[in-house]
C-alpha cells in the first residue's frame, strides 16, 4: 500500500483525493468489503473488547477503504471497509448503545491501487499478536502505576473484571518463571497453576522440586499441600470471614473451580476452630450445669469413662397442658388447610412456632439425673460436616459415686458381681453335720443350693426351649443389660457381647457420617432406658413385638465383625458374613465412594486404569493411562465420582430370591 497523504478530506472532497489520503467517512456509509479475506466472523467478545478500546482511547487505527461503484463504474457514495470490519462493527455495537450517531464521522485511509483481498490477507497474516507475559505485566503495572482496579482496567479493554484480576495474577507470578514461561520452558496452564500463590518463594521451591511431571494438577497439589480446603470441616465451622478477621489469607484459584479457595494458615485455622467449641461448650456447661466440659477438634475415643444417657420423665402438668394445646392447634390447622398448594404467610409462621414449641417441649420428656450432671462433663467436638456436636453424660472413674450395698451389707463389685465382708458368709468353709441337731433357721449349705440349683437350670433350658417368644425377650434382655449398663452381669443368659475396635483397622472412621449414625441410633435407645438394671426386665417385657426386634437388633449389630486381616483365617465367617450382606442388601455405594485416600493413592497404576476402565470406559481409561500415579489417581477420582464403582471387596451378592435374574452383583458402577 502506498504512503498516507498527509492531507485529509471529506467525503464530498473524495473525488479530487488521490491514493493514500485521509478520509472521514459517516459510518452509516461503509460498508463490508465482499473481499475481506476474514470469513469466519468476529467474535462478541472481541467486538466488545474493540468497542471499550475505541470508547476510552479513540480509533488507534484508521480503517482502510475502497469507493463503492455501480455496474456502470461510478461512485455511489459508499465505501467497502478493506481493513479494519472489526472496527466498524465495534463502532456499530456504539451507536446500538446510543454513545455515538450512525452518522459519525469515520477516519479511513483510500487505497485504491493494492487489491483489496491481497492487502485483507496480508493484514491478518503479517502480524504478531502480543506475548501473553508481555500482556500480562503491562496489565499488572496499569494497577500499580496508575491505581486502576480491576473494573475500570475491565472498561477500558472490553472484558470482564474477572479476565482482568486474572491476568494481573499472572503478571505477579515470580519473574523467574515468567522468563521461563516467555522462553517457552513452561506452558500457559502450568504458569497459571504457579499463580495460584503469590508468594514468589514458594512458587519457585515448587519448580525447581518438580520432576518430569508438570502436570498444573501436579503443581497445584504442591503449592497447597499445607494449606487447608474450604470444603474442610474446619474451614466450614469458622467461616471465611471469621478467618480472614483473624488475620488470615485465603489462597484462591482464579483459573479453575477451587470451591471457595485454600486456608493459608491451618495453624490459625485450628486455633479459630478451639475457641468457636470452646465458647460453645462454655454456654453449654453454664446453662445445664454440668461439672466439665472439654473442647476436641477430633472425639477421644480412647476417654476412659463412663457414659450416662438422660432417662425418661414426665412432664410437668404446665408442659403437659401447653404440649396438649400445641399439638391441637397444629391437627387443627393441618386439617384446614390440608388441601391449598401454598400457605398463607401467617399460617406457615405459625406452623413454625407450633413445631419449635412442641419440639422444646419434647425434648423435656428426658433429663439426666441433677447427680450424674454434677460428677459428669461433656465433650464439645468438630462434626465431621463442619458443624458442633456437644456428647453429654461422661463420668471420670474418680468422680462415680460410691457403691451401693445391698440388704446383707454385700457391695457390688466392678464386674457386677455380690461380694461380701470378710467372714460374712458362714458357709465359705465347710461344716460339720450333725442331722440329730435341727435348727429351721439355719441356712442351706452351699454344696445343696448348687445341687438343687443346677437341677432348677436344667428346668429353666427344658422349659425356655419350648417358648420362642420368651426365648426372644430374655435374648434381649442379656443384650441390652451389656449394651446399655455398667457390669451386665444382670442375666441368667451366659451370652457375651463382644465388638471388634474398627478404629484400629481404618483411621478416621469413627468419625465418618456412618459412625455417627450408630452413635445417634444408640443414644436414641439409652435415652429410653430405665435409670437401674434390676427394671430392665419389665422394659424389655412391656416393648412390643416391633420395638422388641428393633432393640435386638441394634444390640446385635454391634457384633458383626467382617473385617479381614492376614493373621486370622476365618473362612465360614467370611463366607457367613457374604450371606449376612447379601440378605440384608447392603449397599456400599452409600458409605463409602473411590477417592485417592479411600482407595485410588493405594493401588497401582495397573489397578487405576482397571477401575477406570470399569466404572467408565476403554476411552476414560486411555485419557489417563500415561500420567504418573500420583496424578492419575487424582484424575481418576475425579472421572469415577458419582460412578458408583465400589471394588470387589465391597459388592454385595444378590440374594438366592433373585438368582433368576441375570447379574451376579450388585455393582453401582452400571
Amino acid at each position: 500500500m502506498t504512503d498516507t497523504i498527509e492531507t485529509s478530506a471529506t467525503i464530498s472532497e473524495a473525488s479530487a483525493v488521490e491514493n493514500g489520503a485521509v478520509l472521514f467517512v459517516p459510518l452509516n456509509k461503509l460498508k463490508k468489503s465482499p473481499r475481506n479475506a476474514r470469513k469466519t466472523p468476529h467474535s462478541e467478545a472481541h467486538i466488545e473488547a474493540l468497542a471499550a478500546s475505541i470508547a476510552a482511547k479513540g480509533m488507534l487505527q484508521n480503517l482502510v477503504v475502497e469507493p463503492e461503484t455501480n455496474a456502470e463504474g461510478e461512485p455511489t457514495g459508499f465505501y467497502f471497509v478493506t481493513i479494519g470490519e472489526g472496527r466498524r462493527l465495534a463502532q456499530l455495537l456504539r451507536v446500538k448503545r446510543k454513545q455515538i450517531k450512525k452518522s459519525e464521522p469515520i477516519r479511513c485511509v483510500l487505497d485504491t491501487e493494492n487489491d483489496a483481498t491481497e492487502i485483507s490477507l496480508d493484514e491478518n497474516v503479517t502480524r504478531e499478536a502480543m506475548h501473553p507475559a508481555d500482556q500480562f505485566e503491562r496489565f499488572r503495572e496499569l494497577a500499580e502505576d496508575r491505581g486502576w482496579g480491576a473494573e475500570e482496567i475491565a472498561a477500558r479493554f472490553g472484558v470482564t473484571a474477572h479476565v482482568v484480576r486474572q491476568r494481573l495474577r499472572l503478571g505477579a507470578v515470580s519473574p523467574k518463571l515468567m522468563q521461563v514461561y516467555q522462553e517457552g520452558g513452561l506452558s500457559l496452564d502450568q504458569l497459571m497453576a504457579f499463580a495460584i500463590t503469590e508468594d514468589h518463594d514458594r512458587q519457585e521451591q515448587v519448580y525447581e522440586s518438580l520432576s518430569w511431571n508438570r502436570e498444573p494438577s501436579i503443581i497445584r497439589r504442591d503449592l497447597t499441600r499445607m494449606n487447608v480446603a474450604a470444603t474442610d470441616r474446619r474451614a466450614i465451622f469458622v467461616g471465611s470471614d471469621a478467618y480472614a478477621e483473624a488475620g488470615g489469607t485465603i489462597i484462591r484459584d482464579l483459573f479453575t473451580e477451587d470451591r471457595g479457595g485454600y486456608f493459608e494458615d491451618a495453624t490459625l485455622l485450628d486455633r479459630l476452630v478451639i475457641d468457636k467449641l470452646e465458647g460453645i461448650a462454655a454456654r453449654v456447661q453454664a446453662a445445664e450445669g454440668w461439672k466439665w466440659a472439654s473442647v476436641h477438634i477430633d472425639f477421644p475415643h480412647a476417654h476412659g469413662m463412663r457414659r450416662t444417657y438422660p432417662h425418661p420423665v414426665d412432664l410437668s402438668e404446665e408442659d403437659a397442658a401447653a404440649y396438649g394445646a400445641a399439638q391441637e392447634e397444629y391437627d387443627r390447622l393441618s386439617s384446614e388447610y390440608e388441601g391449598y398448594e401454598e400457605l398463607p404467610d401467617e399460617v406457615d409462621r405459625r406452623f413454625g412456632e407450633l413445631e419449635a414449641e412442641i419440639e422444646r417441649i419434647d425434648a423435656k420428656r428426658h433429663a439426666y439425673d441433677t447427680d450424674e450432671i454434677a460428677r459428669g462433663g461433656v465433650f464439645v467436638i468438630l462434626n465431621h460436616d463442619g458443624t458442633a456436636r456437644i456428647e453429654r453424660g461422661f463420668i471420670w472413674a474418680e468422680d462415680e459415686a460410691p457403691k451401693s450395698s445391698d440388704v446383707e451389707g454385700a457391695a457390688i463389685a466392678e464386674d457386677g458381681e455380690i461380694v461380701g465382708d470378710e467372714g460374712s458368709c458362714e458357709d465359705a468353709q465347710p461344716q460339720p453335720d450333725d442331722e440329730d441337731a435341727g435348727d429351721a433357721g439355719k441356712p442351706l449349705s452351699d454344696l445343696l443350693i448348687r445341687d438343687l440349683t443346677a437341677h432348677r437350670t436344667l428346668g429353666l433350658r427344658l422349659a425356655l426351649g419350648e417358648q420362642p417368644d420368651m426365648a426372644l425377650v430374655a435374648v434381649v434382655h442379656a443384650l441390652a443389660a451389656q449394651t446399655f449398663y455398667r457390669g451386665g452381669e444382670a442375666s441368667c443368659l451366659e451370652i457375651r457381647l463382644t465388638s471388634a475396635y474398627l478404629a484400629s483397622h481404618a483411621d478416621g472412621i469413627e468419625d465418618t457420617p456412618v459412625a455417627k449414625a450408630l452413635a445417634d441410633r444408640h443414644t436414641g435407645w439409652a435415652s429410653d432406658m430405665l435409670r437401674d438394671v434390676a427394671d430392665l426386665w419389665d422394659f424389655v417385657t412391656g416393648l412390643d413385638h416391633a420395638s422388641l426386634m428393633a432393640l435386638l437388633a441394634h444390640c446385635a449389630a454391634p457384633t458383626v465383625n467382617a473385617v479381614r486381616v492376614p493373621w486370622e483365617q476365618r473362612p465360614d465367617a467370611r463366607a457367613t458374613a457374604e450371606k449376612l450382606a447379601s440378605v440384608v442388601t447392603l449397599d456400599m455405594t452409600a458409605h463409602w465412594t473411590p477417592t485417592v485416600q479411600s482407595y485410588l493413592g493405594r493401588v497401582t497404576k495397573a489397578h487405576i486404569l482397571a477401575v477406570v476402565q470399569e466404572g467408565v470406559g476403554d476411552e476414560a481409561a486411555e485419557r489417563i493411562a500415561g500420567l504418573k500415579k500420583a496424578e492419575m489417581a487424582q484424575a481418576a477420582e475425579q472421572l469415577l465420582a458419582g460412578t458408583g464403582w465400589l471394588p470387589p471387596v465391597l459388592r454385595t451378592a444378590r440374594p438366592a430370591s433373585l438368582d433368576a435374574e441375570p447379574e451376579t452383583f450388585v455393582q453401582a458402577a452400571e
